[in-house]
C-alpha cells in the first residue's frame, strides 16, 4: 500500500496483450511491446488522458469518505458525497455515482486457516500487497502461499536471490505462456469469436478435454504436481518461467500448509520444511465499500447480486453503478470500459433498464445457490466475449458479424476468426469511431512492429495462403453467425482464464 492505495511490485508485467487490453478508441502505440511493464501502462493511461483532455475534469488526491442517499432519493435519485482533499472536507450533491474501485481492495489474509502462523511462528509473514522487490528476501528461505498469477510471479522472482523458495498450492493449476503459436500473444490467438463459438457448440466435457490437451502440449502438468485432467476444479495462471524453476529446483512445489511451528511449515502430506524465514501470502483480495451507507452495502454481498454485475436492482432509482467488480477470462479493462459506456448511457437517458421485477428475476436466475469462499472464485470467472457482448448489446454497440459478412466480408472474417479486440465495439452505435475498421485490420502489424528491430528475409506465399483460408472460412462464418443469432449465449463460464 502506498498512502492507502493498492500498488504493484516493481517487476510486474501485464498478462493480457496491448491489443486486447487497450481502450476501444485509442490503440496502444505501435512501438510499445505486446505485454507492458507497469511503467509503460501508466504512460499509456497518461497519453489517453491527454488525448481526450481528461485531466482538467479529474480531482486527484481526493478521498471519498461517505456516499449516502439524499432524503428525497426515491424521487430525485441523488446522492450526498463527502470528500476530503488536503485535510479539507466538502459535501457534494451528485445525480449519479459510479463506484470504480474494483475487487483488488482489501488483502485476503486467512490466518485462521494456518494454525500457528500468528502464535508460534517466529519468522516474518506478510501479504503480497506489501511486496515491492527482492532485496529484503536475499539469502532467505521463503514460503509463498498461493499459486495465482501473483504467487507464480513472486516465486520465480524470489528464486533468483533467495536461498530456497517453496510454493504452496492447494488447487489444481494449469500454467501457460504469454507466447502462443508462432510466437504471437496467447490471448490474440485464443480469444476469438470462432473459439468462443466452438466452446458453445461442443459438449463441455469435450471442450475441457481439448483445453487440457492444449495445456499439456507444453509440459505434462501431472508430472510437475500442478494439475490433473481428472479434476473439475482448477485455475489457470500465466507464467513462462515457473516450469523451468520447478525443473531446476529453484522453486519447490508443496501442498497446502497444515500448520506452522516456530521455524517450520508442516504440510498436509506430512512433510515438513525447516528453517523458514519468511511466509509470503499471495492469497488474493476481497472487496469492500466502507464509504457506502450500510443500507446500500447490504443490498449486495458480491457481484452476483447485481444486475449485469453492475446495478443493485432494489434501489428506487438506478443511479448507483458498481464498475469493475467482475472476473473475466480476458482483459478486465475492456470489460469495465464497456460497463462504463453502458452505465453513462443509462445515466444520460440514452439507454433504459428493465423494470425492477425483471432485473431481480435475472439476478436470481444467474446467482449460484451456494455461497463460495473468496479464494474459490476462479471457477466463476465469466467468459470475456459472452459478458462483453452482453453489455455491448444492452448499449447497442455489439457488432453484427452476419450483416458484416454481406457488406464487408474482409472485416467480418477478421472479427470472427481474428482476436476479439476492443475496437470491434466501436463499429456501430453511440460512440462509433471512424478508425475502428482500420484498427482491426492493422492489429497484427502493431503486434509485430516492436519486434522488427532486426529484420530477416523470410519471404513466403503466406498472403496467398491467407486468401484461400478466407475463402474456405466464409461458409463457416456464415453458419456460425446464423446459429449464434438464433441461440442465447451463456453469461458466465466454468473455463477459467487470465486477466490483467
Amino acid at each position: 500500500m502506498d498512502g492507502g492505495r493498492v500498488s504493484v511490485y516493481r517487476s510486474v508485467i501485464t498478462n493480457t496483450s496491448k491489443e486486447m487490453s487497450c481502450f476501444s478508441d485509442f490503440p496502444c502505440p505501435e512501438d510499445f511491446p505486446s505485454f507492458l511493464p507497469h511503467g509503460l501502462l501508466l504512460e499509456y493511461f497518461r497519453m489517453y488522458a491527454r488525448h481526450f483532455n481528461l485531466l482538467p475534469h479529474i480531482r486527484f488526491k481526493t478521498t471519498a469518505l461517505s456516499v449516502k442517499k439524499r432524503p428525497d432519493f426515491a424521487t430525485s435519485g441523488q446522492w450526498e458525497v463527502v470528500t476530503e482533499t488536503n485535510g479539507i472536507q466538502e459535501l457534494h450533491i451528485f445525480d449519479a455515482v459510479m463506484v470504480c474501485t474494483g475487487h483488488y481492495q482489501e488483502p485476503y489474509l486467512p490466518l485462521a486457516s494456518f494454525p500457528g502462523i500468528d502464535t508460534r511462528f517466529k519468522g516474518q509473514y506478510l501479504h503480497s500487497r506489501e511486496y515491492k522487490d527482492v532485496e529484503t528476501f536475499r539469502g532467505k528461505r521463503v514460503l509463498v502461499v498461493g499459486i495465482g498469477n501473483t504467487g507464480g510471479d513472486l516465486s520465480v522472482e524470489l528464486s533468483r536471490v533467495a536461498a530456497k523458495v517453496f510454493l504452496s498450492a492447494r488447487s489444481n493449476t494449469w500454467v501457460f505462456s504469454r507466447v502462443s503459436d508462432h510466437g504471437f500473444p496467447f490471448d490474440m490467438i485464443s480469444t476469438t469469436r470462432f473459439h468462443h463459438f466452438l466452446d458453445w457448440l461442443l459438449p463441455s466435457a469435450l471442450a475441457r478435454r481439448i483445453r487440457f490437451r492444449k495445456f499439456n502440449s507444453w509440459f505434462n502438468h501431472a508430472n510437475y504436481g500442478l494439475a490433473s485432467t481428472k479434476s473439475s476444479k482448477f485455475k489457470v495462471i500465466v507464467n513462462e518461467e515457473l516450469p523451468f524453476c520447478l525443473l531446476s529446483g529453484t522453486v519447490v512445489l508443496k501442498p497446502n500448509v497444515k500448520e506452522f511451528t516456530e521455524s517450520s511449515a508442516v504440510f498436509e502430506d506430512g512433510t515438513t520444511e525447516e528453517n523458514i524465514d519468511v511466509v509470503l501470502f499471495a492469497t488474493g483480495y476481497i472487496f469492500s465499500f466502507p464509504f457506502l451507507e450500510e443500507s446500500v452495502r447490504n443490498l449486495f454481498d458480491d457481484n452476483r447480486c447485481l444486475y449485469k454485475r453492475i446495478f443493485p436492482p432494489q434501489l428506487e432509482k438506478p443511479t448507483l453503478a458498481i464498475i469493475g467488480l467482475v472476473q473475466l477470462t480476458g482483459s478486465v479493462m475492456v470489460g469495465t470500459e464497456m460497463q462504463a459506456r453502458w452505465v453513462t448511457g443509462i445515466f444520460a437517458g440514452w439507454n433504459k433498464l428493465p423494470p425492477t421485477s425483471r432485473m431481480m428475476a435475472d439476478v436470481l436466475k444467474k446467482k449460484p445457490p451456494v455461497k463460495r469462499n473468496p479464494s474459490e472464485r476462479e471457477n466463476l470467472k465469466m467468459s470475456f466475449i459472452s459478458y462483453t457482448d452482453e453489455i455491448a448489446s444492452c448499449a447497442g454497440v455489439k457488432p453484427n458479424v452476419l450483416r458484416l459478412l454481406l457488406t464487408d466480408p474482409r472485416l467480418a472474417l477478421a472479427i470472427f476468426f481474428g482476436p476479439c479486440t476492443p475496437y470491434q465495439y466501436r463499429l456501430v452505435g453511440r460512440g462509433k469511431w471512424s478508425g475502428a475498421r482500420d484498427a482491426i485490420l492493422t492489429q497484427w502489424q502493431r503486434t509485430l512492429k516492436p519486434l522488427r528491430t532486426r529484420v530477416v528475409d523470410d519471404s513466403s506465399g503466406s498472403s496467398s495462403s491467407w486468401c484461400w483460408m478466407c475463402l474456405l472460412a466464409l461458409p463457416v462464418a456464415l453458419t456460425a453467425g446464423f446459429l449464434l443469432s438464433k441461440s442465447p449465449q451463456p453469461g458466465w463460464s466454468l473455463r477459467a482464464g487470465p486477466q490483467l
